[in-house]
């Protein structure tokens, strides 16, 4: 399994937003760490908004910020949100189905099974727990804002 890449940056922002719990994040501060196309983002923050766990304020000195505290904001939540389809295989839509084992098949429920068990753990996960360190999260944005999204990840510090 693969999360989206719509999943991927929506985690990005987040944990983005949670090191900066006294300023407003800006799509351009995102967009430049990351290498995220700013069209993109708009649309995550959009839906992440509507989700409650974002607040944006528009026009001069806008931006987003966290709608909670990170101890409240469960990884596997955000997930269920920005995942489009949580299907795994074709025949787990009836509508789409055009596997003829289908009917007799036990594939999809043990899918739906480990799928169910993915989301259970991720629920017990929150940002405040992929955010344990925002020091150095703080460290590797502003190498990386400095350097540019061309060249991601390369020369972070390690500790």
């Amino acid at each position: 399994m693969r999360l989206t890449s719509f999943s991927d940056y929506a985690l990005r922002l987040l944990i983005f937003a949670a090191t900066r719990p006294e300023k407003l994040v800006t799509i351009a501060e995102v967009s430049r760490v990351y290498g995220i196309s700013r069209n993109h983002l708009m649309k995550i923050t959009s839906a992440l908004a509507q989700g409650g766990y974002v607040e944006t304020q528009r026009g001069n000195g806008g931006g987003l910020r966290l709608a909670r505290p990170p101890s409240e904001i469960s990884i596997g939540a955000v997930l269920r949100l920005t995942e489009a389809s949580t299907d795994l295989v074709e025949c787990a839509d009836r509508r789409t189905n055009t596997c003829v084992i289908a009917p007799a098949c036990g594939l999809m429920g043990v899918l739906f099974d480990a799928l169910q068990a993915f989301y259970e753990r991720l629920d017990r996960v929150t940002l405040a727990d992929v955010t344990r360190n925002p020091e150095r999260l703080n460290r590797i944005f502003e190498l990386q804002s400095q350097r540019g999204p061309e060249a991601p990840g390369q020369g972070l510090p390690s500790a």
